[in-house]
């Protein structure tokens, strides 16, 4: 009886020991997938910084461009929703869309001299995942260490639209 005994204690300790080492597997392959669901999650949030801040740099440029008599931009980004220079407002975007870096944090505003807005740009300091292969209209984003440095500015917007005009007249295309 006695031999039995100490078969079946044998025995306990071995599945304690195995039950144990599944614990800490399980652990670490979850550790791993929620370190990969928050790259993938950042990875996205990226995505929608750059489609969103693209949104603001061509609602800057649409209200430069429809100004009556002399160009400016808004002194505030509420105006991009309502134009009111117009006997009937004018939209310019279809909603102030949040910074999905910074989600607590208001835009960060780059101001002409006069105090008129001229870009936007997140608040956020931490180092971006995506360091280069952007699209043409913001290849200045590659190496830049913070997500605050990536600044969506209409004179990109311009820019681009500018040159894409140029290639299309050299190469005799109809617009």
């Amino acid at each position: 009886m006695a031999a039995s005994m100490q078969s079946g204690k044998a025995c306990a300790g071995f599945t304690f020991i195995g039950v144990l080492w599944l614990i800490a597997v399980s652990s670490m392959a979850l550790a791993a997938s929620a370190t990969l669901w928050s790259t993938s999650a950042l990875r996205e949030r990226e995505r929608q910084l750059l489609w969103i801040g693209g949104q603001y740099a061509q609602a800057l440029r649409s209200y430069y461009r429809a100004s009556p008599g002399l160009a400016q931009y808004p002194q505030d980004l509420n105006e991009l929703l309502e134009d009111n220079r117009f006997p009937a407002p004018r939209r310019h975007i279809r909603r102030l869309y949040p910074d999905p870096i910074a989600r607590d944090e208001p835009w960060g505003l780059l101001r002409s001299i006069d105090g008129r807005i001229t870009g936007v740009y997140s608040r956020a300091t931490e180092a971006p995942l995506k360091r280069s292969g952007f699209d043409a209209q913001w290849v200045a984003f590659e190496g830049l260490e913070h997500y605050s440095d990536w600044q969506f500015v209409a004179e990109q917007a311009f820019a681009e639209s500018g040159n894409g005009a140029r290639r299309q007249g050299s190469q005799g295309d109809a617009p």
